[in-house]
């Protein structure tokens, strides 16, 4: 079995799980997130714990009961306390503005850019250079974040772009004569 898979998956107070044959929905204040079942792997719900475990003895799905219980896990955190990704913009005139649910980026290109937020997932801009996105969605929040960095990502002479808060971009040394 694998190792992960071994560690129960701990449900709080004011989160619920409904196992059914072919998905498996976890409701929170933060929303509701849905997980198709995988058939390599069994969760058991006991009382306030979700155990997986491996249906077979395949290489196979011992993995798949490491990864269903850490998805498991990461939907059960998302609804309860929520999932957040913070992006900083370097550059000279590089701003964002958050208005409503689209983010208005200027990264020097001779148009702005918009980018739409997919529903789930929240931006605000505490600063011009500044985007925090928040979601109960771990995988969604992160695919948004990859897709904003990826209009500029930080060139490596002078590390102008848009990079993540905790990235740290090493620069290049210049040509010499």
């Amino acid at each position: 079995m694998s190792r992960i898979a071994k560690n129960p998956v701990i449900v709080p107070a004011g989160v619920e799980v409904t196992l059914s044959a072919d998905e498996i929905t976890v409701k929170g204040p933060l929303g509701t997130l849905k997980q198709r079942q995988n058939g390599d792997v069994s969760v058991v719900k006991n009382g306030d714990q979700l155990q997986c475990k491996a249906a077979s003895e395949s290489m196979q799905s011992n993995a798949m009961s490491g990864t269903m219980r850490a998805l498991l896990a990461n939907m059960v955190l998302g609804v309860s306390k929520g999932f957040e990704r913070k992006l900083n913009l370097v550059g000279v005139g590089y701003r964002a503005t958050a208005k409503g649910d689209v983010l208005g980026l200027s990264l020097g290109f001779s148009h702005p850019v918009d980018h739409k937020m997919p529903e789930g997932v929240v931006v605000t801009t505490p600063t011009q250079t500044e985007i925090v996105l928040k979601g109960a969605d771990k995988q969604r929040v992160g695919q948004v974040a990859a897709e904003i960095r990826a209009y500029r990502s930080p060139e490596p002479y002078k590390g102008k772009g848009v990079r993540y808060s905790d990235e740290v971009v090493i620069l290049k040394e210049t040509k010499k004569k």
